[in-house]
């Protein structure tokens, strides 16, 4: 993949530019910029601006209701968004469910669902991890009996996201025991508001709420619910994972937040005439930082590079998931380093009253410990690291 050649690419990109500068809503903006948690009502305005503009369901092609846009044109659109400030648009919908539904969905099923997700109205959520099947995903354990022409649920859902934001969750169910742990499981969509379905939070480490507990207590949903065939869920998880894992990346993000970092540390002092972008030990991990970016942007347009028109990113996947959850750390670990430096600059006075509003780190400490915080748990969700290492290892080395 090229960007930097053709000038359509960048008339693209101006547009695009232009549009989260003049018609995406300010206020939405002005509550990421700051680390605020959005109600369902502003994750449904955001989303739905950009639904509104044909621009939400970014990957989808024309036919399912798409943009249409080549793989460079996506690459850019992300770029800009992120680098914008726009809320992480929850992939649930667009990213993970969606794909699934136009690729092996029923003509009906694709009508029902497919225009509520790539217009913003509609939000979903992800019911796979259970408390005693995280890692080993295929141990789970929730059941859909087939009683006449209907499914009915049992079990647990544990993380969660977005649950308290979503009008549906799609789930891997078991519903045979007989064979292969794989092969007894299938894919099933339900309501979030039916009966016998209960919404309990997990509030993390950072004050946020963000994760959920979803418990399913003989929750009947219609037969035709199924999406594929029976049996085949573990199939089609696979082929949602690898969505899931590309979309880690986010590499618009990762560079706003370096030159944000690169701001902070040539305004923070650290005693002297000094700052603290002349401390050699931080100047490395900021150029190490750039460095891990520079690897996983190259890495992203590889794998990108390879995916063919409506196909799914493969085994490769794992690798980018990798890169992206360990230099969002790095990154984010930077913000406590500098809060910290400038912390032990400033303790002597400390006990004065209104100290902190005049110290250089009030404007990035606490959002920048809340984002340190979130980033723990990306080297854990979506297959840890440590699988995917094995994955790597296995499927796309060979060993």
């Amino acid at each position: 993949m090229d960007l930097s050649t053709d000038p359509k690419l960048e008339d693209f990109r101006a547009e695009v530019r232009a549009f989260f500068a003049h018609d995406f809503p300010k206020d939405i903006l002005e509550k990421a910029r700051r680390g605020a948690s959005l109600t369902t009502e502003d994750v449904r305005k955001s989303e739905k601006a950009l639904g509104d503009k044909g621009w939400l369901a970014a990957a989808w092609p024309v036919e399912h209701g798409g943009p249409g846009w080549s793989l460079e044109e996506q690459y850019v659109f992300d770029e800009e968004l992120e680098r914008a400030g726009v809320p992480t648009v929850t992939p649930m919908g667009v990213i993970y469910v969606g794909p699934i539904l136009y690729t092996f969905g029923t003509d009906a099923q694709k009508e029902r669902w497919l225009p509520g997700i790539r217009e913003g109205r509609e939000g979903w959520a992800q019911g796979y991890s259970e408390p005693e099947a995280g890692s080993d995903l295929a141990s789970l354990q929730f059941s859909a009996v087939r009683e006449g022409d209907e499914y009915v649920l049992n079990g647990t859902k544990i993380w969660t996201s977005a649950a308290q934001h979503a009008d549906w969750i799609f789930c891997l169910a078991r519903t045979d025991n007989s064979g292969k742990k794989q092969e007894g499981i299938s894919f099933i969509i339900s309501e979030m508001d039916r009966p016998g379905i209960t919404v309990t939070p997990i509030i993390t480490i950072d004050g946020k709420h963000a994760l959920n507990q979803v418990t399913f207590e003989n929750v009947r949903v219609p037969a035709d619910y199924l999406i594929g065939e029976e049996g085949k869920g573990w199939t089609y998880s696979q082929y949602l994972l690898g969505h899931e894992r590309t979309s880690y990346a986010r590499i618009g993000g990762k560079r706003k937040q370096l030159a944000h970092l690169r701001e902070i540390a040539s305004a923070v002092p650290t005693g002297g005439n000094s700052r603290l972008i002349d401390d050699p030990a931080f100047a490395r991990k900021l150029t190490e930082a750039n460095l891990a970016v520079d690897a996983l942007e190259m890495t992203v347009l590889r794998v990108l590079s390879a995916v063919k028109d409506g196909g799914a990113p493969g085994k490769e996947a794992s690798i980018v998931k990798v890169l992206a959850t360990t230099a969002a750390q790095q990154i984010t670990t930077l913000y406590l380093d500098a809060a910290g430096l400038n912390g032990v600059r400033g303790f002597a006075d400390s006990v004065t009253p209104g100290w902190l509003a005049d110290d250089p780190s009030a404007a990035f400490a606490a959002p920048g410990v809340s984002t340190y915080f979130g980033t723990r748990a990306q080297s854990i969700y979506g297959g840890t690291n440590e699988i995917q290492r094995g994955i790597i290892a296995k499927r796309v080395l060979g060993l």
